[in-house]
């Protein structure tokens, strides 16, 4: 809703309110038992630990909004959701998870993006929220880098190839959208 400029809708501005309460705790109630609503990510699927995944996709939808209309329980949201991000090494992507594993789907580079988040996509939301330059980020950027082929792209390896009405680009092929993905990151911190 933000990307379509109804930002400022009432209903949009709850929801807001409410993602970001629901990530600090301040002000919510209620949990889905099957969900990441928080509070801290807390996520029903992750047995309550927080979701590295779930947080990045609301901090991807908080960093959309303009710096000057972010209420304070969003600033506060961003704030505790960069902290819990970069309280591990993106790179390794050890983030909690129920069953003790660290999922290998981080280590997939894909296009498009689901509920799965790869390395990438925690750079990127990082990256958006003004973190790039930040020391933390370093082994995840030459991670990301040992992923480029000797052309200067990267691969698509994870396409979500027959789980869409259409494939975007076939499992494992160079991707133009993950290339472009990477770029963008690598434009900013370089």
């Amino acid at each position: 809703m933000l990307g379509f400029s109804l930002g400022d809708d009432e209903r949009v501005q709850r929801a807001i309110e409410w993602q970001a309460r629901s990530i600090t705790g301040e002000g919510f109630e209620g949990q889905y038992k099957s969900a990441t609503p928080g509070p801290g990510f807390a996520c029903g699927a992750n047995y309550g630990q927080p979701c590295a995944w779930g947080a990045i996709k609301a901090l991807r939808a908080l960093a959309r909004i303009p710096k000057s209309k972010r209420i304070p329980p969003v600033k506060k949201a961003i704030k505790v959701g960069v902290e819990f991000l970069l309280s591990r090494d993106p790179a390794k992507a050890d983030y909690p998870a129920g069953d003790g594993r660290i999922n290998s789907s981080w280590f997939k580079l894909g296009f498009p993006s689901g509920y799965v988040a790869d390395v990438l996509q925690n750079l990127e939301v990082l990256v958006e929220l003004e973190y790039g330059r930040d020391k933390r980020l370093k082994p995840a950027i030459e991670w990301l880098l040992s992923k480029q082929d000797k052309a200067g792209r990267w691969k698509n390896q994870y396409s979500y190839s027959g789980k869409l009405w259409t494939d975007i680009e076939p499992q494992g092929s160079v991707s133009k959208w993950v290339t472009l993905r990477a770029c963008r990151v690598l434009k900013v911190i370089h």
